[in-house]
């Protein structure tokens, strides 16, 4: 029990919670979280959106300064990951014993490894929501963001049932679907079908960007193809960045199954064998439609 009487077991209506970054993702969870609990507080170095935030009644405190989750009893982290992982260390000093600490960072197994080391009064779950959007900052946030979306909890040393089940109550109360899984074990699995889209859709704008340097009719040309496959690329760097670096192994690896089939790939039309080049996109649609029929079961 912390000094304001709460604890784990009282529920998220009974919690005062204090969002770290409103970008995106926590500029929707304040949206989706407004009027669920028994306060919503924000911290962000940004005043202008701590004013607007206030200002529009999404929350009911907001300021730069992160002595503000010592009123929390649930504090989400919700920043670039370089900076979400020095904050697992910095709010460590502000949070009241048996306070709940959230993230909503995309790699997991770094933050796991810092929750481990927090005191023993804290509690810590490790978190990430599987929605976003290609653009960035407060002015974007959607309280339907999180809707349906997968949502991953990973135990750390300092999680108990009750810290999981008070986890579990704010992602079902934003609309999601919490999936509990190991911290390596989602990263790997992100890698592949988070970090390498990205990556991808990120190489794809290069090599066209390139090619429309040497032609500007590219552009003019460039159609639903090139929106659909390149939106990722429009995602903001620093944030994507971070992801690579904190996942690098992970992403490395996924960065080499995927240029193997690009070699493939280019070795089949090298070759200019139909059928053996059919049997490669075949095998490439199966899985697209396997993907498609597992979402609809979801």
């Amino acid at each position: 029990m912390d000094e304001s009487g709460f604890t784990p077991e009282n529920g998220l209506k009974e919690a005062v919670v204090c969002i770290v970054g409103l970008g995106l993702m926590g500029g929707s969870l304040a949206l989706a979280l407004r009027g669920r609990a028994a306060g919503l507080l924000a911290v962000d170095k940004d005043l202008s959106t701590c004013w607007d935030a206030t200002e529009k009644g999404i929350v009911d405190q907001a300021g730069d300064d992160l002595a503000l989750v010592s009123k929390a009893d649930v504090v989400i982290l919700s920043t670039p990951m370089r900076v979400l992982l020095r904050l697992v260390d910095d709010v460590a000093g502000y949070l009241r014993p048996g306070a709940l600490l959230l993230d909503l960072g995309s790699v997991k197994q770094p933050v796991i490894d810092k929750m481990n080391r927090l005191p023993e009064t804290i509690r810590a779950v490790g978190g990430h929501p599987m929605c976003g959007k290609e653009v960035s900052g407060f002015a974007h946030a959607d309280v339907e963001l999180f809707q349906n979306a997968p949502f991953v909890l990973c135990r750390s040393e300092r999680t108990t049932p009750e810290a999981l089940a008070l986890a579990g109550e704010l992602i079902a109360v934003i609309g999601a679907r919490a999936i509990e899984m190991d911290a390596a074990h989602h990263d790997r699995i992100v890698a592949a079908i988070s970090a390498l889209p990205y990556a991808l859709s990120a190489a794809l704008a290069l090599a066209a960007g390139e090619q429309a340097e040497k032609d500007p009719l590219t552009w003019a040309l460039a159609s639903s193809g090139f929106r659909d496959t390149s939106r990722l690329a429009g995602s903001g760097p620093m944030v994507m960045a971070d992801i690579l670096l904190t996942n690098a192994p992970a992403v490395l690896e996924s960065l080499a199954q995927a240029g193997k089939a690009l070699t493939t790939l280019a070795d089949l039309v090298e070759q200019g064998d139909p059928v053996a080049l059919h049997a490669f996109l075949s095998r490439a649609q199966a899985y697209r439609r396997e993907w498609e029929e597992a979402t609809k079961i979801l």
